[in-house]
């Protein structure tokens, strides 16, 4: 018995379109995580290949009610304060969100630098750093910075890089992987970024605003402290 060859063409058409949804929505999470890599290509580095800035941006994360960084924030601000220390870095601008229900996340990452020995007039606050685009862009609307260390997870740094690229900051990642041995939410953290390259691409196209208030004339006064 065979198959009527017009009964099979309807099948075939849906098939196609199937598989042409399916390459489409593959490509559409796929590629802003290839635009990600190649933007921020050999400009992740470790605090010893790092060139020498005026500016590092270190990104916010979870901060304890207790005013206590989370492990993740712990080793990012650690980071920092070396490169302050080795002279990688003149100023450290924290960034997040210092509302009373994010924990004064700002506040308390400065706080725990200039517990590191990091002077207090060497920290400028980021109070509106909601993410990492926001971060991004009010480092060059807000404080004037053009180029900048930023400091954060491995996993983070390549949409961090280029975020800060594509709003005119000409970024360097310093990223720790110290916390991948004794955390078990690494490889979560790492598969958001999938999800996350999507929206940033998209803050980036349609040049979302984020808030823009702010002192723009801390970073200046800080490097010259």
């Amino acid at each position: 018995m065979t198959t009527n060859p017009r009964r099979r063409r309807p099948v075939l058409r849906t098939l196609s379109t199937l598989l042409v949804l399916a390459g489409l929505g593959a490509a559409s999470v796929a590629g802003p995580t290839l635009w990600t890599r190649f933007v921020a290509r050999d400009r992740n580095l470790t605090a010893e290949q790092a060139p020498a800035r005026d500016v590092a941006i270190i990104f916010g994360a979870e901060m304890y009610p207790s005013g206590r960084p989370s492990p993740y924030l712990r080793a990012r601000l650690d980071l920092g304060a070396e490169l302050y220390r080795d002279g990688l870095a003149k100023v450290l601008v924290v960034s997040g969100d210092n509302a009373p229900e994010h924990n004064r996340e700002t506040t308390n990452m400065k706080r725990y630098l200039v517990d590191q020995g990091v002077p207090a007039e060497r920290v400028v606050e980021d109070e509106h750093g909601l993410d990492t685009y926001d971060t991004c862009v009010r480092a060059r609307e807000v404080f004037g910075v053009t180029e900048a260390l930023l400091v954060s997870q491995g996993y983070h740094l390549h949409r961090a890089v280029a975020t800060c690229r594509a709003v005119g900051v000409d970024a360097v990642g310093v990223g720790d992987v110290s916390v991948k041995a004794t955390s078990k939410r690494w490889d979560e953290f790492a598969t958001r970024e999938v999800g996350a390259n999507l929206k940033m691409v998209w803050d980036v196209t349609t040049r979302r605003t984020p808030n823009l208030e702010g002192d723009p004339d801390a970073v200046r006064r800080a490097l010259g402290a």
